[in-house]
Formats: structure tokens, sequence, C-alpha cells
């Protein structure tokens, strides 16, 4: 359907807008391939939903997870929800191993998410902090920026230790 949609975008671009303006023939055809640019990036980023690889941002052991299942929406995980994850990629001497399963609360999204005051937050990958089923770290360090939309959730252990607050 996205490629149908480009199609229609560049056809409806030449046929409509390559006419129109003798001054800037460019200028049009541009802003459109802008908008049919920015609606490609929006389509690829999407909620945290199952099979999605995120990074671990903490001294657990674990380096990289994928996603089994979003506890809170039907669409998935956003900035601050916990997610099941397995463990995939893991160092050899850290308290998680490659296999198991843990709970984890999203701190970092590359979808945005929209503030009080009009401003939005997105970052430029997926991380993950892991936690136990009472929502405590299991790490003692959490590295990287993390939103401070996580108070709201209830995850001020996350924010106390973490270094930088976004």
């Amino acid at each position: 359907m996205a490629a149908t949609f480009a199609s229609r975008c560049s056809r409806v671009g030449r046929s409509l807008f390559g006419g129109l303006s003798n001054s800037s023939p460019g200028l049009l055809t541009t802003s459109h391939e802008i908008t049919c640019n920015n609606l490609f990036t929006q389509q690829q980023r999407t909620f945290i939903q199952m099979r999605t690889v995120l990074k671990v941002v903490d001294n657990s052991g674990a380096k990289k997870v994928m996603c089994i299942q979003a506890l809170k929406g039907k669409k998935g995980a956003r900035l601050g929800d916990t997610i099941i994850a397995s463990v995939k990629e893991a160092h050899p001497n850290g308290k998680v191993k490659k296999g198991k399963v843990v709970y984890g609360v999203v701190v970092r999204a590359a979808m945005q998410k929209g503030r009080c005051d009009g401003s939005e937050v997105k970052f430029d990958d997926n991380a993950v902090v892991l936690v136990d089923k009472q929502g405590q770290p299991i790490g003692t360090r959490v590295f990287g920026p993390v939103p401070h939309e996580l108070r709201q959730k209830k995850h001020v252990k996350i924010l106390t230790l973490a270094g930088h607050i976004a």
C-alpha cells in the first residue's frame, strides 16, 4: 500500500504541479516530495511491539533484548511502558544470561511522544532498562539520557540511577 501511495504521489506531483508555475518549476515538486518523504519516515517510527529488538542501557549484563509482549496497550509500548522480553545478547559475566525472559521499562523510543507544553520528544534508538517483577531495576547504573516522563509512570528509581535526564 505504501508503494502504491508513493507512486500516486509522484504521478500527481508531475501531472498537476509540473505545469502550474513557470517561475519556479521545482518548488512545488520539491515540497510535495518532502511531504511524501515525511510520510515514509513517520511509517518507520512505530510502537514497540512483538519482535522489536531493543538496546539495554543498564549494567545488568544484557546487551540486546527482543520484545515478546507489551504489557499495556494493544498497539504496543511507548516511553515508560513495561514489556516482557527475551535476552538475545549478553555479557558472559552479567547478572542475566542469553535466553532468559525478563521485564523491562522502555526509556528511549524512536516514536515521538507529545509533552504537555506542546513539544515532542523522540530518540534515535529504542532502549530499555531491565527490571524485576516488582519494578525495581536489576542493574545499578543507567547509561544515556532518559526522559522525565518516567516520573509520571512511577519509575523514579530509574531516574535516580540515570546520569542525564532529557
